[in-house]
């Protein structure tokens, strides 16, 4: 997957993880661990969040055509 964070937003992305292995698993894992971890989700779970994503976004696109064809077709003026 193509996704690319800055420094900030990969030192909160990771600051999360080793936080949530903390938390919820009570194991302190390092930066390489967090790391490895992120790219695992990444590159192997990832793609199922973006095409969710894809496919939310073509619902919305999809109802937005639909309406703008509504407000077209309303637009039309009777022929005589």
């Amino acid at each position: 997957m193509y996704l690319k964070l800055d420094p900030e937003q990969k030192k909160i992305v990771l600051d999360r993880i080793k936080s949530h292995f903390e938390m919820e698993r009570g194991e302190e894992i390092g930066e390489i661990a967090a790391e490895n971890f992120f790219e695992f989700i990444k590159e192997d779970i990832g793609s199922l969040f973006y095409n969710e994503g894809l496919k939310a976004a073509r619902e919305v696109v999809d109802e937005r055509v639909m309406n703008l064809d509504e407000d077209i077709r309303s637009l039309e003026r009777p022929i005589k």
